[in-house]
């Protein structure tokens, strides 16, 4: 059985992994509205990773025997000035997320839950590959420097990401 202490902060990670994906689809509607259906489409699938990611921490609880305890979902912002913006937040976003990650890690190491510990690995090294596709696409937004031209490119290459 997962102590309290350690219940109630995966249901805290929950709420901010669902919060990611509703971030992530205010995002896609931002560039639907822009008229860039590739960096839609990318955020539409990070959406969806982020909600697999919640229900991930919600099944780990449930096979456990502890209670899930769902809670309000904050609003999440909804314009930005530019795709660098975005992206920029993105970055910021996902740094954020490791962060949790790791100080959850931490808790299940001061609680010597080794089933949670297993579990948080597989999140730490998604954590790395989270961030560094947000530098990337941040890099190249910054490198294209809002040229129209190649940020079309850029959209036509981030439609093309499967699920995933």
């Amino acid at each position: 059985m997962i102590t309290k202490v350690l219940q109630e902060a995966i249901n805290d990670q929950i709420n901010k992994e669902f919060f990611s994906s509703y971030l992530y689809l205010s995002m896609a509607a931002y560039f639907e509205d822009k008229n860039l259906p590739g960096f839609a489409h990318w955020m539409r699938r990070q959406a969806d990773e982020e909600r697999e990611h919640g229900m991930k921490f919600y099944d780990f609880l449930v096979e456990r025997g502890s209670r899930v305890t769902l809670k309000a979902i904050d609003t999440p912002k909804t314009d930005w000035k530019s795709s660098l913006e975005v992206f920029d937040e993105v970055a910021g976003h996902e740094a954020k997320v490791t962060a949790s990650i790791n100080a959850l890690y931490e808790l299940a190491l001061k609680e010597k839950d080794y089933p949670a510990q297993v579990m948080l690995q597989w999140f730490i090294t998604e954590q790395v590959e989270e961030e560094k596709n947000a530098a990337d696409i941040l890099a190249n937004l910054k490198l294209i420097e809002d040229r129209g031209p190649a940020v079309l490119m850029l959209d036509h290459r981030l439609g093309k990401r499967g699920s995933g």
